[in-house]
């Protein structure tokens, strides 16, 4: 089928193009289109095997490069250490297949894999059929509460209301139309005669022509845009960054060395085995399996607080991040439109509670009040009751236990089945504890309607028929001759509503509007007939106004200020009206005077150009469509900013995927949202955000702390060796002793290391370490502080080593060998303890708050003592025993490191303070 701007055409025109009639295709013709077109969904991606997750752990130039070290070792003759290199890689792909295989399951099991049925006219006929199998030209029968299975042009509707939130973000239902539109240019939102595939039917009924399926749908184009973006977690940039700088730097290292010692007269084999020393030295052979273990651990620890992470890298991204982009709909607000506010009888009630459940407080003058006491507001609770067709129940946690049910605390979720306005009005009414009497009976209906804007109901009360009325504000004070009041001795009363009552009126109703509330209006006669003509409608008296929001979750406020506090931005995405998303994200504490909001059409006014330089003041953006918030994430990260995108819905998953990092929710969040994201929170709870940001910079800020330990030795052992060979004095170090150094001292200390506790500090300003300075535009994991330390603990390591290694030498190269290796292993046990904290003293630090680093220092001294003085070990890497006296040589010449770093700090610290 062409591209039709469906929702300009009359309805003949389009069964013309769809070649269909108001009695639908014939059974042939559908299927000859179904073999055609193919089938109603969106391609789903295959299930990776559990063989291509494992051999997809070795696509790491980290890995490329332990992989070329392994060939290294065994050409040298040490296959045993070439096993150990490949065991090391083999262990670090079983712990990422492990991870990454229950993310998956995880989320499989968070699909909902019922198929969904739908009502359409075959052959003249109502059939059943599944909705996969429906084809362009289908005539579809829509009912309350039925999901919509395809984009369509409504031909017919009954006050026909549709959810279309995880579609466009606008938590208000949409009412439809059967009348074509002039405008061709609309958003989704705007095209009130058409419905979409994905979105749901909160009420009324319909019928509807199918115009696009699977693809061809707005949820399906989604999809596809989905496929062609490709946003890399930053940890993995900085990987391959770093891995890359590795590669250069060991090469230029080994040509050198290879140049300068032929020219120096050293045979050219020996230079040769040494280059590979040197290479394999400064290899970070322990750093995969290292951060491995730090993501797993930090998962392990985030799943205990509801958080899938789906990829083990994604954790350490938002430990990156200084922008958090956040949707309103499902993510900052519930999702469930209640009244927070009623006017009545010129007096304003404040209604609390949480969510839909039927009980709360109600509050007038900053004071906790009984409603029985207020009759008026008794009264508004009745006409609420009257006009609302929606339904309350009580879902069950499958929890709870006997005892439970009979005590009445049973654990569970309060649903509403209906229209979200009349769900609210009717969860107020009991929040007022609103019963109807027995001789209570609905005799008449008058639907709300998009043309008329409201809702009329008649109901027979004794003898007395009472018409209720309810609908927007301007339509209702339009209707209105009288207005309804209590005098002071309790009694109802009716008075001429004049011209300045009237404006009266309309600026509270204004005020609550620019608050952020929609505002609904209510009315009634308490005396009419058995029907009324909307033409000729009888005298209607004014009662009150209700203000309703979509209840902000009682987290996010909290949450938002640590984020904010944590030196982050916090900016809304939203498709909802422009004062509506002021006044949300006003209350979230994410806008404040002087910030701009942006609407969608400003944003297709802008260049990507003007809109990045206008990003700076914004934290706000409405009326957005799913391109405007792909565009904005965009925009963003163009500016050097790493990015986290929250999200639920469909019109979400584009920007999800374009973000550094995508964040779903695990219990509204669509199944599209789900698959686009990296991260899921479970139980919907924004604050586990914070959670999720502290534990990546404690997760980003350990791998530093490993990266910078096993730098720092690489290159003190590649100094000691460069200069050795300057010096004109023996290899100092063997290539065995190397690996020894590497694989086992390495090996334990920077697994304890990665144990370390969290820093306090981690989410206040003062962390400099994640200020935005520091962090815009980065591409490298090691930053300039990180650099200077390295070589400042690497200088007195090669100067110490050096020095003993010269003062033996001479005399017994095999005790110089074994002096050599020993110092360099204890100024590595010193160095360990260095790297716990940049500004901090061990001193000020407790000493077993990491009791894993505590154990890893004890059991590689005790390997040390087995290198030196055990055949077997003394054979493989040539050494000897050493004497007690030596042994306090070295540590006394070891602890410099720990001196030296010391005094690095309070300088640091003083700094700081200044």
């Amino acid at each position: 089928m062409q591209q039709e701007i469906w929702h300009v055409l009359p309805i003949q025109k389009i069964f013309e193009i769809l070649k269909t009639t108001q009695n639908g295709l014939t059974e042939k013709e559908a299927n000859e289109r179904l073999k055609k077109i193919g089938l109603n969904k969106l391609p789903e991606e295959k299930k990776t095997s559990i063989l291509n997750i494992f051999l997809n752990q070795f696509k790491s130039p980290f890995i490329y490069i332990l992989l070329a070290a392994t060939i290294i070792v065994f050409i040298m003759g040490e296959k045993i250490d070439a096993l150990i290199i490949f065991v090391v890689i083999f262990l670090n792909a079983i712990i990422g297949t492990i991870q990454e295989g229950k993310a998956q399951n995880t989320l499989l099991a968070l699909k909902k894999m019922t198929e969904t049925l739908t009502t359409v006219m075959r052959d003249g006929k109502e059939i059943i059929i599944n909705d996969i199998n429906i084809v362009p030209g289908d005539i579809i029968i829509l009912q309350e509460g039925e999901k919509i299975p395809t984009d369509a042009r409504v031909i017919f509707s009954n006050t026909l209301k549709v959810d279309e939130a995880s579609l466009t973000g606008e938590s208000n239902p949409m009412t439809k139309i059967n009348t074509s539109l002039s405008a061709e240019h609309l958003s989704v939102i705007d095209q009130k005669n058409m419905v979409f595939k994905g979105t749901h039917v909160l009420s009324g009924n319909g019928i509807v022509v199918a115009v696009a399926t699977g693809l061809k749908t707005e949820i399906g184009k989604i999809a596809q845009k989905i496929a062609v973006i490709d946003t890399e977690i930053p940890l993995k940039i900085e990987i391959r960054h770093l891995s890359r700088f590795i590669i250069i730097i060991v090469s230029l290292i080994c040509i050198t060395l290879i140049i300068l010692g032929t020219l120096l007269g050293k045979p050219f084999n020996e230079m040769f085995m040494t280059a590979v020393a040197l290479a394999v030295s400064i290899i970070p052979e322990g750093l995969p399996i290292v951060i491995t273990l730090v993501l797993t651990t930090g998962v392990w620890r985030m799943s205990k607080c509801f958080v899938l992470v789906k990829r083990l890298q994604a954790i350490e991204a938002l430990g990156q991040t200084n922008i958090i982009a956040v949707d309103k709909t499902g993510t900052l607000t519930k999702n469930e439109i209640v009244v927070q506010y009623v006017y009545v009888n010129n007096k304003i009630f404040k209604i609390n509670g949480n969510g839909y459940e039927p009980k709360g407080l109600i509050i007038f003058k900053n004071k906790i009040i009984n409603p029985l006491n207020f009759p008026e507001l008794f009264f508004v609770g009745k006409i609420a009751k009257f006009c609302s067709n929606a339904r309350l129940s009580f879902l069950p946690a499958k929890q709870n236990s006997l005892a439970d049910k009979i005590n009445g605390n049973e654990i569970g979720t309060w649903e509403i089945t209906g229209d979200p306005t009349e769900a609210a009005m009717l969860v107020f009414s009991e929040k007022i504890s609103v019963s109807l009497e027995e001789k209570t009976s609905k005799i008449f209906e008058l639907p709300f309607s998009y043309q008329k804007k409201y809702h009329a109901t008649i109901h027979k009360i004794g003898e007395k028929n009472f018409l209720t009325v309810v609908g927007a504000p301007e339509k209702i004070l339009e209707l209105c001759q009288d207005i309804w009041q209590k005098d002071m001795f309790g009694s109802s009363i009716s008075k001429q509503m004049n011209e300045q009552n009237k404006k009266e009126l309309t600026i509270i109703f204004h005020q609550m509007a620019q608050n952020g509330f929609r505002v609904v209006a209510c009315a009634i006669n308490s005396n009419v007939g058995n029907n009324i003509n909307i033409e000729t409608m009888p005298k209607l008296t004014f009662v009150s106004f209700f203000g309703m929001k979509d209840a902000l979750r009682p987290e996010v406020k909290e949450a938002v200020q640590k984020v904010k506090g944590a030196n982050m931005r916090v900016i809304m995405i939203t498709g909802d009206h422009y004062l509506t998303a002021q006044a949300i994200a006003k209350e979230a504490n994410i806008w404040q005077e002087g910030d701009f909001i942006f609407k969608g059409e400003e944003i297709d006014a802008m260049s990507d150009e003007e809109l990045i330089k206008k990003l700076d003041r914004a934290t706000v953006f409405s009326r957005v469509t799913p391109d405007h918030k792909l565009r904005i994430i965009q925009a963003f990260r163009k500016q050097g900013e790493i990015v986290a995108m929250t999200g639920d819905g469909v019109n979400d998953a584009p920007s999800l995927v374009a973000a550094d990092l995508g964040v779903a929710m695990g219990k509204i969040g669509t199944e599209v949202a789900k698959e686009a994201s990296d991260i899921v929170l479970l139980n919907d709870n924004f604050a586990n955000i914070v959670l999720a940001v502290e534990e990546g910079r404690n997760i980003y800020k350990t791998i530093k702390k490993v990266v910078l330990y096993l730098f720092s030795t690489n290159i003190g052992e590649v100094l000691t060796i460069i200069f050795a060979i300057i010096l004109g004095f023996p290899l100092p170090i063997l290539p065995t002793q190397i690996i020894w150094l590497n694989f086992v001292t390495d090996s334990f200390l920077d697994a304890g290391l990665a144990m370390e506790p969290k820093e306090k500090e981690l989410m206040q300003n003062k962390s400099l370490t994640f200020s935005k300075k520091n962090t815009k535009g980065k591409k490298w994991i090691i930053d300039n502080l990180m650099t200077k330390r390295m070589f400042l603990m690497s200088l007195p390591m090669t100067i110490g080593t050096l020095y003993l290694f010269q003062n033996y030498f001479k005399i017994d190269l095999a005790k110089a060998l074994t002096i050599s290796l020993t110092t360099l292993a204890v100024f590595q046990w010193f160095n360990v303890w260095n790297c716990r904290h940049e500004s901090k003293s061990i001193f000020q630090m407790n000493l077993f708050s990491n009791k894993f680093l505590v154990g890893a220092t004890v059991i590689v001294i005790f390997l040390q003592i087995l290198a030196l003085y055990t055949p077997f070990l003394q054979k493989v890497l040539h050494t000897q025993p050493l004497a007690l006296s030596e042994w306090l040589i070295i540590i006394l010449i070891a602890s410099s490191i720990i001196v030296i770093e010391e005094i690095r700090k309070w300088f640091y610290r003083k700094r700081i303070i200044a």
